[in-house]
């Protein structure tokens, strides 16, 4: 196993996610003993970060893990769990009683990694209220040895990200989603540069995505394949991750006795990427999905009479022409009437400007089609944008 230092800890490259663990039937309770299996597999053939959250197999993971790795001494395996602010945010949970139920569940005295969970769009003026105070009692729980390393999950946009990062300089890593597709689709290129400069590890989620990139499209596979005959698909997946230096910890959520022997073995010796094969599967990218060539250079920004976050909305269509993931609600969720492609006059302004010739106001009336189609979040619960609340 590889393993890499985090402040006087030394972490398994490779962590276990525990959001998907296998269950009785497609939405039954967890099947104990198979994902009992799992954990002592990965425990007992090196894994030693172990995460899970709230809500994840409706509160059962945090009692099950736990319980788990309570058969093996404390020091020799480091926990991670998440504070569920959407659940503060829909039903005035405290905070404290969430903390300490997450505590009595797993059976332990500290969290060795807690994290505000989904730091997003929506979430973010809940995050950064400081009357609520969400940040400043999780400060506390770390002074009072409750909690080793304090760290935060986002599926947030780029900039939402760095104003979080900017807005307090008490968060010691970050969990985005990371995958070779999304390093373009959904700019986690700029995300874990961020997050790099701001001088912490970031912990990836979704390395897969969600499986998606174990089984590709015949055109794809056929390229991979034909690289490297003897590899599987997810292989390139962890490889691309395994060549990010900041990265500190591959999440991989393993449902079965199979995914978990072959990751072990994927991460039992380093085998990054080189820089030839990284070109290759921006080729395979190509295959999956047509992407809008917009390069953010803003200058359609600087004629659009509504002041449209033009390359923005690009973002959002080539995500959601793709995939029409719940992760775009978070961004859609906190955006006013007027900020979305609806207000789009299709005056043509845009395109005059447009060093990719890119028909904007079509990509504007296509997005708005997507958007009219999609269940829509409410408004943010606190009166502050992201934007805003970064200047607090």
């Amino acid at each position: 196993m590889i393993y890499k230092p985090f402040h006087d800890l030394n972490i398994s490259h490779l962590g276990m996610g525990n959001m998907r663990l296998p269950t009785v039937g497609e939405r039954g309770p967890i099947d104990e003993e198979k994902a009992r299996e799992i954990i002592e597999y990965a425990y007992e053939y090196g894994i030693n970060y172990f995460d899970t959250a709230y809500v994840y197999h409706g509160g059962e993971s945090e009692r099950f893990v736990g319980k788990i790795l309570s058969r093996y001494p404390r020091e020799s395996w480091y926990l991670a769990t998440k504070m569920p602010g959407f659940m503060i945010r829909f039903s005035n949970a405290s905070p404290d009683v969430i903390f300490n139920e997450q505590l009595e569940r797993c059976g332990v005295d500290y969290f060795d990694f807690y994290l505000l969970h989904n730091l997003c769009e929506t979430d973010y003026g809940l995050y950064t209220d400081e009357e609520l105070g969400i940040v400043e009692y999780l400060l506390a729980q770390k002074r009072a040895g409750r909690i080793r390393h304090l760290g935060f999950s986002a599926h947030a946009r780029v900039e939402t990200i760095d104003n979080f990062l900017n807005w307090k300089d008490c968060f010691e890593f970050a969990q985005i989603q990371l995958n070779y597709l999304d390093w373009t689709l959904q700019d986690a290129k700029r995300k874990y540069e961020i997050i790099t400069d701001h001088g912490i590890p970031v912990i990836v989620m979704e390395g897969a995505r969600g499986g998606r990139l174990a089984s590709l499209n015949e055109d794809a596979e056929g390229m991979l394949k034909k690289a490297r005959p003897n590899d599987s698909i997810v292989s390139w997946a962890f490889r691309f991750l395994q060549s990010l230096p900041n990265v500190q910890v591959v999440l991989s959520g393993m449902t079965t006795m199979e995914q978990v022997v072959e990751n072990v073995k994927l991460f039992s010796d380093p085998d990054p990427t080189t820089e030839e094969e990284k070109e290759l599967l921006q080729q395979v990218i190509a295959t999956m999905v047509n992407l809008v060539p917009c390069t953010a250079c803003r200058y359609c920004c600087d004629v659009c009479p509504q002041e449209l976050d033009i390359p923005k909305l690009i973002s959002i269509y080539n995500e959601a022409s793709f995939e029409r993931t719940f992760i775009l609600n978070f961004t859609l969720g906190a955006m006013k009437e007027e900020e979305l492609p609806s207000a789009c006059l299709s005056c043509g302004k845009c395109k005059e400007l447009c060093p990719q010739d890119i028909d904007i106001s079509d990509i504007m009336k296509k997005l708005a089609e997507i958007i009219a189609n999609m269940p829509r979040m409410g408004s943010p619960p606190m009166s502050q944008k992201p934007a805003d609340s970064a200047k607090k």
